[in-house]
């Protein structure tokens, strides 16, 4: 069997990881270039995470607590497969027509590796961490909570995980099942039709890949105070 290898192009990240922080160097000029080359303004998963995602093609089942969706979830609607589009005011400067892409026209997509680090999500992040014990991450369509982290581990370990990666990556008890689905290609997505990223377990179970453009939505009861 012959097995082709196709070089993706990634902007530059540099990544310096020290116990107590976060250093990233990000090349702006790569990742604008790049986000020209297609509709979709994005690259597959990290080559590491595609060859697990070919080795392991096939609909699948994945073990409680996740719970599993079917294709209907992510048929089309008013805004490709959801209502909306992605909220205006995002979370952590993160790029909105990027992010509208990404949750409501694209299915197999994601995000540069690396690109959360260039926003300002690990600095903010790290301060609400500080104040509550914990870093929510909401839908960017719909303001739903989605994910809650970390849960059963440190922030540093968290953190860790996700450079090593190049996404936020999730576990099971970290994701509020009430509005995640994965479906049996591994996608994980909202019930209100936004992709999400993948489910890639390893061997400490299923790890949730996740976009964080995806997860930078503001809750709704902040949306209607700041309208008000």
């Amino acid at each position: 069997m012959v097995v082709s290898i196709v070089k993706i192009a990634l902007p530059v990240v540099l990544l310096a990881l020290t116990a107590e922080s976060f250093v990233v160097k990000f090349d702006k000029a790569a990742f604008t270039q790049q986000i020209s080359k297609q509709s979709s303004t994005a690259v597959s998963l990290g080559v590491g995470d595609a060859f697990k995602s070919l080795l392991g093609l096939g609909d699948k089942v994945f073990s409680g607590p996740c719970v599993m969706g079917d294709e209907s979830i992510m048929s089309q609607k008013a805004h490709g497969t959801s209502n909306t589009p992605v909220q205006e005011n995002l979370r952590w400067e993160v790029d909105r027509e990027n992010a509208d892409r990404i949750c409501n026209f694209n299915r197999h997509y994601a995000e540069y590796r690396g690109y959360w680090t260039s926003t300002k999500f690990v600095e903010e992040a790290k301060a609400e961490y500080e104040a509550n014990g914990e870093v929510k991450f909401y839908d960017s369509n719909t303001g739903n909570l989605l994910f809650v982290a970390p849960k059963g581990r440190t922030f540093k370990e968290f953190m860790t995980e996700s450079v090593s990666h190049g996404w936020p990556s999730f576990r099971d008890e970290e994701v509020l099942w009430d509005y995640v689905r994965c479906l049996p290609d591994g996608e994980a997505v909202s019930v209100d039709g936004t992709h999400l990223g993948h489910n890639l377990p390893d061997s400490s179970g299923s790890r949730y890949c996740i976009n964080l453009i995806s997860v930078a939505g503001t809750p709704t009861d902040e949306m209607g105070s700041k309208s008000d």
